[in-house]
């Protein structure tokens, strides 16, 4: 059975909102909550921090590059047989993981349950965009991705709780139980949304890929969400460092400092949601691409002048990157899966990729230009230079 095509009018559909959102969240809590259990891991398991710090790193790896492989799959054989398989691997591998003894085991259950983890992430965008046209979608995916935003800021809180109160192994069992419900949901709610009127063979959707790839306003959209993406990454990568080490605060001050900053990224899905059937997807673009280089350029002028000023100096101008993020990334997805409709999975696959890809590069360029330096200028140029760099793309590959 299929669902019916997108309508500008259709109602919001709260309870789909709601399942999408549980979907979603369970890439990046799967990812967060483990966190706290890795000192325990490394003694449990007799290893050392840098290899079970793979259980992060190689996790991330995996999730964005399921992204690329699961679109398609959406594209080919609908969106409900690839949440429901993808969920099923979650639930799976999350018991795997209970029943391993080494760290080597460890690594491999994590990487198989980063795939399932990433079907939430790619079919929720896929799915809004079989449902609404694209600056209606918009303002659904501005709803759905507050869940990306929501979940790292619980899961670790709850992951140090678990581990805590019963050990490591509940953790896993938490984050199975938390995928089977959301499966048994998908099972029960979950209609077909992928276009009806379409050919899926192998055949057609290789030729829609291949037009999806050769179109400058795809790549614009997909550019300006990773490069808009990108100084949050450099933030969440350079600002443990810029007041942890050189500002002599403490952790905890970070952590207190960094949820008030996702008050702003939260604050421009709200926005999205409310201004993009009224303005359009390419005005809240600009829009969001502004308030980065805005807050970007704060950071540069506050560092250079009030190095001595604390955390605000670089905290408060990340609230404006952050509302910037808000209304840049939801509408540069809607933009990206719109181009083709008919390949809305592939877009989301590689959309998510490179989106990850991007945070990946930056969070590491970060921390080797802030080696040896005694402010956080080489961290505030950096946020400069990518909100740059997303106002050129978007200008040259989509308004061109």
């Amino acid at each position: 059975m299929h669902a019916p095509g997108p309508t500008a009018k259709q109602a919001t559909p709260w309870r789909l909102l709601a399942l999408l959102m549980a979907m979603t969240a369970i890439g990046p809590a799967t990812l967060n909550m483990v966190v706290p259990a890795l000192p325990a891991l490394t003694r449990q398991l007799a290893t050392d921090a840098g290899t079970v710090q793979l259980t992060l790193s190689l996790y991330l790896l995996s999730l964005a590059t399921a992204q690329l492989l699961l679109g398609p799959l959406s594209d080919r054989f609908g969106r409900r047989p690839v949440v429901l398989g993808g969920l099923s691997i979650a639930v799976l591998a999350s018991l795997a993981a209970i029943a391993t003894s080494s760290i080597g085991a460890l690594i491999a259950v994590r990487i198989v349950q980063a795939v399932g983890a990433a079907t939430g992430i790619v079919m929720g965008r896929a799915i809004i965009r079989d449902l609404f046209e694209r600056d209606r979608a918009a303002a659904m995916i501005g709803l759905v991705t507050t869940a990306m935003v929501i979940a790292p800021m619980v899961s670790p809180l709850l992951g140090g709780i678990l581990d805590t109160a019963f050990g490591w192994e509940a953790i896993f069992l938490f984050i199975a139980t938390f995928s089977a419900i959301v499966l048994s949901w998908a099972f029960i709610v979950l209609p077909e949304t992928r276009p009806a009127n379409v050919s899926h063979t192998p055949a057609s959707l290789w030729l829609d890929t291949r037009s999806l790839l050769g179109t400058a306003k795809f790549h614009g959209y997909v550019l300006a969400a990773a490069l808009g993406s990108a100084p949050f990454f450099t933030f969440l990568g350079g600002g443990p460092h810029v007041v942890v080490t050189l500002m002599d605060r403490s952790s905890a001050e970070f952590g207190l400092w960094f949820a008030v900053t996702s008050l702003g990224y939260m604050s421009g899905n709200f926005s999205v949601s409310r201004l993009s059937q009224r303005f359009g997807i390419d005005a809240l673009i600009v829009a969001g691409i502004g308030f980065e280089l805005l807050g970007a350029g704060l950071t540069a002028i506050l560092v250079a002048t009030m190095p001595n000023g604390g955390p605000a100096i670089i905290f408060l101008p990340q609230m404006v990157i952050s509302y910037g993020n808000g209304l840049l990334l939801p509408n540069c997805i809607a933009g990206a899966i719109s181009v083709r409709p008919q390949a809305a999975g592939t877009a989301a696959g590689m959309t998510g990729f490179v989106q990850m890809a991007m945070g990946a590069l930056s969070t590491q360029l970060v921390s080797v230009l802030l080696e040896g330096a005694s402010t956080a200028m080489p961290m505030a140029w950096m946020l400069v230079f990518m909100a740059g760099a997303a106002a050129v793309a978007y200008g040259t590959l989509v308004r061109r």
